[in-house]
């Protein structure tokens, strides 16, 4: 590992720390990270396979759950293998353009997965408040162009954080007291004036939840109010069914991201370990609990997931078994 050449230059690597304060307790920490880190790979794998094998889920809400579990499975990848390295192995150090590379996934990919989520929103509210022209209102190549839009806005949002960072002269401190390079725990270790870069990873999260959340909060709007006009509970307990898995999704999000930026920005009282807990149960949970969510509350995933363990004990082809309604 090389030194740096001045004080004007960043350093060619940092050492993470994993969760400050806890370091003895790494080792036990490191099961429930493995744990979810393992049932977001299954669970997100398994509805992608479901998705492209059964021709019945070949439609805009499954497509965008697609799209979810991708992001999902980026996310954890990012993350957890350099976490466990860290807990298991005390692999600390991590190269400066890892770091990078590591922080833009990291900030692309959340704003992927929020514009996802209202994706989904929107999507559910032309089910419910527009079903007949749904299927020309989301054809194929739109739900194509919102992921690209989607894409773009991820990319485009992401890469100033890593020129605000290569721009930043970095001192002799090269401990990251987290557990990843987050982008305010990275550039906390600049020998210069942040503010800049402050206001740009505070305007964008503000931003992004707060554009995103205010639509799908008006999408929801406009649902219940087509809903509590329907004639039979039935009917409105059919509609409401069909939402309810987006619902856990989208309150899983953005209730963990709005309180994980707001114990950044108002808890300075907060033990610094609480704070790195809370943001990396942020980045694990979601990722783990969103196939769940899909799977139990779709009737189409779980039927396939049912027929599909039948199959594994039973050792028959899928096709001996009738397809779910």
């Amino acid at each position: 590992m090389s030194s740096m050449n001045s004080s004007h230059s960043h350093p060619s690597a940092f050492i993470l720390i994993g969760i400050p304060g806890l370091e003895a307790a790494h080792i036990w920490i490191s099961i429930p990270v493995c744990g979810m880190y393992i049932m977001a790979w299954i669970g997100n794998c398994i509805i992608l396979y479901i998705i492209k094998t059964e021709r019945s889920l070949h439609e805009p809400m499954y497509y965008f759950l697609s799209m979810l579990a991708v992001t999902d499975l980026v996310l954890s990848n990012s993350v957890s293998p350099k976490m466990l390295a860290i807990f298991w192995f005390h692999s600390n150090e991590i190269y400066f353009d890892s770091c990078l590379i590591q922080l833009f996934i990291l900030h692309c990919f959340f704003i992927i997965e929020s514009g996802v989520i209202l994706a989904m929103a929107f999507d559910r509210y032309v089910a419910i408040c527009n079903p007949l022209r749904h299927s020309n209102i989301l054809s194929n190549s739109i739900i194509i162009k919102l992921g690209l839009v989607i894409l773009i806005r991820g990319v485009l949002l992401a890469i100033p954080y890593c020129f605000l960072l290569i721009r930043l002269p970095f001192c002799s401190n090269r401990v990251i007291l987290f557990s990843y390079c987050g982008y305010f725990a990275v550039a906390k270790l600049a020998c210069a004036d942040t503010l800049i870069s402050a206001i740009y990873g505070l305007t964008v999260s503000i931003m992004v939840m707060g554009f995103d959340l205010t639509f799908v909060i008006f999408s929801y709007v406009m649902i219940l109010r087509v809903v509590f006009r329907l004639p039979t509970w039935a009917a409105r307990l059919k509609a409401f069914s069909t939402c309810g898995s987006h619902v856990g999704v989208i309150l899983t999000f953005y209730i963990l991201a709005l309180f994980t930026l707001l114990t950044h920005r108002f808890g300075q009282n907060i033990p610094l370990y609480f704070h790195v807990i809370m943001a990396n149960v942020y980045l694990l949970v979601p990722p783990m609990l969103n196939p769940i969510i899909y799977g139990v509350k779709t009737k189409q995933i779980r039927s396939r997931v049912l027929l599909f363990s039948v199959q594994n004990t039973n050792h028959r082809p899928l096709d001996c078994y009738p397809t779910a309604t």
